[in-house]
């Protein structure tokens, strides 16, 4: 499953956040990728997940594979889209 988000946090996804969505993805069973203009990382690595650089504004595609992969998509994604300390 895969769906498109924006990210909301004013100050992008700098390290404390990168760190709250991999434990989030990490929290899940199934795969979980976040893919930004073709930079395709697994969301549970948070070098990964620094290494996209994720601004405010920026479109992203999270992407899940597995048991509970909806689930997975919408928490990693709703995180994604909220604004996050």
């Amino acid at each position: 499953m895969q769906k498109e988000f924006t990210i909301a946090n004013p100050l992008g996804i700098h390290s404390r956040p990168a760190g709250d969505v991999m434990k989030k993805a990490k929290s899940f069973p199934c795969d979980v990728f976040i893919t930004k203009v073709g930079k395709r990382v697994n969301a549970k690595s948070i070098v990964g997940v620094l290494a996209l650089e994720m601004r405010c504004g920026d479109k992203v595609i999270v992407e899940t594979n597995g048991e509970r992969e909806q689930e997975a998509l919408d928490e990693v994604g709703a995180m994604l889209e909220s604004v996050l300390e």
